[in-house]
């Protein structure tokens, strides 16, 4: 797989569903989201290079991935 970067949600979204399948996207803390993203074996971006607006995508693309697979 392509090397993960914050700008990638969908990609990330479709990860993070792999690996939490039980979890609630909605339910997790921006704090433990960027955490969990930058812990991706595929992740190679900046950490610090996040924000608000790209966290929220990411946990977007995850929850739509979650309610698919529900």
């Amino acid at each position: 797989m392509a090397s993960l970067t914050w700008d990638k949600a969908e990609e990330i979204g479709i990860e993070l569903y792999e690996r939490y399948p039980g979890v609630d996207p909605l339910k997790v803390r921006f704090t433990d989201l960027h955490r969990w993203v930058t812990e991706l074996e595929d992740f190679e971006d900046d950490p610090a290079a996040s924000n608000e607006a790209k966290l929220e995508a990411i946990q977007m693309a995850w929850y739509e991935e979650w309610q698919d697979n529900q």
